[in-house]
């Protein structure tokens, strides 16, 4: 074996504000020979995440921080290139927290075993993957709709809401999504099945929102935040359940918002209708992993469950398609093909 040529993202420095193509540096650089116990990663597909750009900040958070100069976060499909792993032989494809670059190391910890027949292989860092598990866990275990119940999701053309939509749908309820935009909205009811769309861009979005959900909200999944949460409030019901997944429109803020102080309303509203706020990380549910992936894969197999991927090609474009994602210009789940002849 020799030294494998390898290319990788590093984070540059800690953005200001909205994050740019350059608070990061590509570098070429040789990804060394395994040694015992170890395996060589062919990166095939990388995610890209809105949960990333709180890797890039210093901030307290749930997980450490990424470091200047290192390689950026994030999970993968890869194939085994090389191994002195007892466990894992080359051509084995896995799921893996590489990060982005084209080549890795690895232990084998952490890594799940892929396979290639059910469904694509990107299917593995959406619907089947994190995205999805963190739809699934959060709206079974927080949201807890019922039959008849009218359930609200917020970015819900991306991969988490696409399936928090689609299975309310399949638990008897009624499914709302909010997006941004025309197109956004009437892929959510062509394309994925909601009931009805709502376009957070309309000058009157929080009477449009009102007018598809008649009978208020009983479940809101939150991804956004902020003006859209202002119109989610005043309809959510006695009893309402909201958990918080993301808040998108505030990763990139760089201090609070202008205007009155909204907590007391919010807090009266709490515990007048008794509403319940959760916030969760898709990990604090991890032990419904092994049943997400049995019912899921199975709508998948069937197609029951639609999917939508927004795909870029080369890593050296993960950093522009990452700063879109988080400014709303993707259409889907955001994979970057890094190996050029990487399988489906």
């Amino acid at each position: 074996m020799a030294p494998l040529p390898s290319t990788a993202v590093l984070l540059r420095r800690r953005p200001e504000g909205e994050p740019r193509p350059d608070d990061f540096e590509i570098v070429h650089r040789p990804c060394p020979d395994p040694e015992d116990g170890q395996l060589r990663l062919e990166v095939l597909w990388l995610s890209l995440d809105p949960y990333m750009r709180g890797r890039m900040s210093a901030a307290r958070s749930y997980v450490e921080p990424v470091g200047i100069g290192d390689v950026m976060a994030g999970q993968a499909v890869c194939r085994v290139e090389s191994s002195r792993h007892p466990g894992f032989a080359p051509g084995t494809l896995v799921l893996a927290g590489s990060g982005w670059c084209t080549a890795a190391l690895s232990d084998g910890t952490g890594l799940i075993r892929l396979d290639p027949a059910p469904a694509p292989l990107t299917a593995a860092l959406g619907v089947l993957g994190m995205p999805g598990l963190t739809a699934y866990a959060g709206l079974a275990e927080i949201g807890r709709p019922k039959a008849g119940e009218t359930v609200v999701v917020a970015a819900a053309t991306g991969p988490v809401g696409s399936a928090v939509g689609q299975i309310a749908r399949k638990r008897g309820c009624r499914a709302v999504g909010i997006a941004g935009g025309a197109e956004k909205c009437r892929l959510l009811v062509e394309h994925f099945g909601f009931d009805a769309a709502v376009d957070h861009r309309a000058p009157d979005f929080p009477a449009r929102l009102k007018a598809a959900c008649p009978n208020g909200i009983d479940v809101y999944f939150e991804n956004v935040g902020g003006a859209v949460w202002d119109a989610v409030l005043p309809l959510l019901n006695d009893f309402s359940r909201v958990p918080v997944c993301g808040l998108v429109s505030q990763y990139n803020a760089t201090a609070l918002p202008a205007g009155p102080n909204r907590v007391p309303d919010v807090m009266r509203a709490v515990l007048s209708r008794r509403i319940e706020i959760r916030g969760f990380i898709v990990w604090d549910f991890a032990h419904r992993a092994g049943e997400f992936r049995r019912e899921v894969g199975t709508w998948v197999a069937d197609g029951s469950m639609r999917t939508l991927e927004h795909r870029v090609e080369g890593i050296e474009r993960a950093p522009a398609a990452l700063v879109d994602m988080l400014a709303g210009r993707n259409l889907g789940k955001v994979v970057v093909k890094v190996a050029p002849g990487a399988p489906d």
